[in-house]
């Protein structure tokens, strides 16, 4: 859904960034940003109901492991970028890069 939004109308990434709660997009999205929330704030709070909310509103298996595995990367980014002081990447570099990740993918 979002890769679909961001080659349509980068408005819906804006919206869903700012606040997924409110943002139009579908209830199977909200529920993954919901779980990816949790997770990168409070990782040992997260149990199996966390992931079958998820379920519930219709992610397949493999949607809700890609976004784990996203998520863990980029999480894992952060944190190395925090320590050893990074740049933060202007808006150009960052339309870039999704521009690049929405063609190549993650993979």
């Amino acid at each position: 859904m979002v890769a679909v939004a961001a080659k349509e109308d980068e408005r819906w990434v804006a919206l869903a960034l700012e606040d997924y709660e409110h943002a139009p997009i579908g209830e199977g999205l909200r529920a993954t940003l919901r779980f990816l929330e949790k997770l990168t704030l409070t990782p040992k709070e997260v149990t199996a109901a966390d992931v079958d909310r998820v379920r519930k509103e219709g992610v397949s298996e493999a949607a809700i492991e890609e976004a784990i595995y996203v998520c863990a990367v980029f999480n894992t980014i952060d944190r190395i970028a925090d320590a050893f002081g990074f740049e933060k990447p202007t808006p150009k570099d960052l339309r870039w890069a999704a521009r690049l990740l929405l063609r190549i993918g993650y993979g």
